[in-house]
């Protein structure tokens, strides 16, 4: 610091080291209040982790679920080419048989109606396919030019899993413990109780502790002021510092919205502990129900295959019409995509009730932050 307080004298330096300490005695004292802000930060990282893994194992259901819809699409586009050829050798059979005289011309329309129709149904199997390979694609999106035009080709089939599942309980357990969701809301509610703790401090009136020491040296040039430090010019400051406002309505504003922000995030988790359980009794349900499907299906396109084969017969001898065997083809051509719909619908509502509760990525051998749940210091 320089004073010059004449035109007629030198210019005067001052030069000070000093060191000032304040100790919170009310508002702010403890180390409970001082790292709410670095706790908190710590609390956002772990969410973030749980919001990645909630997207990695969304990510990985989706992907499962498009290779099944691949799989169940090109399958279908086989039923629809095998019954498009039954067809028209039917017709051909069908033609014939007027040409002998053994049936009237009037039976040839059924079956060639029947025909159209597997063909229509082929052109709409085959779009389906070619959508469902570009999604998959998109999902997988692998390196290298021409990304559109690649072909998909399936390693694994459907095929029925040997999976005995165990009581819903423990499903329910696993999603309490795993589900990154959950995790997500304990952690928010871990951060409003921090909130709390700091709105509580600051209800308390500013009374602060503070001592300040410093040494000055002086001298009519810079430099000799700050060698002059050394000297004997000491000062040293003690006090206390008191604030509180009237009525101290802005603190007291500032804990009430935390604690009811705490209410709010402790009745959500509630709520979503409730919606978690209802998810995965609603999924385990449907891995049942799909799997009965399967058995149900199955018997219905055998039953379905014997009605055709005993009506293409009947047919022969003049006992059926072509409408009959019409309908027992279209009939037969719905169950066997119904067979092969069952059993990917059986895989899908296993990859649900995986990805319901928490599991999904443990089960595929994908390693993902947020694999330790989250613990509340009241549970």
């Amino acid at each position: 610091d320089m004073d010059n307080s004449s035109l007629y004298q030198d210019a005067f330096y001052w030069t000070r080291l000093g060191m000032t300490v304040n100790q919170a005695i009310l508002r702010g004292y403890g180390s409970d209040v001082n790292l709410v802000r670095l706790q908190q930060a710590r609390l956002d990282t772990r969410m973030s982790e749980f919001e990645l893994r909630g997207f990695t194992q969304a990510l990985v259901a989706r992907v499962e679920e498009t290779y099944w819809d691949y799989a169940l699409a090109k399958r279908q586009v086989e039923i629809f080419e095998e019954s498009l050829k039954v067809a028209r050798q039917q017709v051909n059979e069908t033609q014939a048989l007027i040409e002998v005289g053994r049936l009237a011309r009037s039976e040839l329309p059924a079956v060639q109606a029947e025909m159209a129709a597997q063909e229509q149904g082929l052109i709409n199997a085959r779009t389906d396919r070619e959508t469902t390979r570009l999604q998959i694609l998109r999902l997988l999106n692998p390196p290298g030019p021409d990304l559109w035009h690649r072909e998909v080709d399936l390693i694994y089939q459907p095929s029925l899993p040997e999976i005995k599942l165990d009581d819903v309980r423990s499903y329910v357990g696993m999603s309490m413990r795993m589900r990154p969701l959950l995790n997500e809301a304990r952690l928010k509610l871990m951060s409003n109780e921090l909130e709390v703790v700091k709105t509580k401090n600051g209800l308390l009136p500013l009374l602060d502790l503070f001592v300040s020491l410093g040494k000055s040296g002086y001298a009519n040039s810079f430099g000799q002021s700050v060698r002059n430090v050394t000297g004997d010019n000491y000062d040293a400051f003690v006090g206390i510092r008191f604030q509180y406002p009237i009525y101290n309505r802005g603190p007291k504003s500032r804990h009430q919205r935390a604690m009811l922000s705490r209410e709010q995030a402790n009745k959500a988790l509630e709520n979503l502990s409730q919606l978690v359980e209802l998810d995965v009794r609603t999924a385990y349900i449907e891995v049942n129900r799909a799997t009965q499907q399967i058995k149900a299906s199955s018997i219905t396109r055998m039953f379905s295959e014997e009605t055709l084969r005993v009506e293409t017969e009947k047919l022969r001898v003049g006992k059926s019409t072509s409408l009959l065997v019409a309908q027992a083809q279209k009939d037969l051509l719905v169950s066997r995509i119904a067979e092969v719909d069952a059993l990917a619908s059986y895989i899908k509502a296993l990859i649900y009730l995986y990805q319901q509760d928490g599991s999904l990525l443990e089960r595929r051998g994908i390693v993902a932050p947020g694999r330790e749940p989250v613990k509340l210091l009241n549970s």
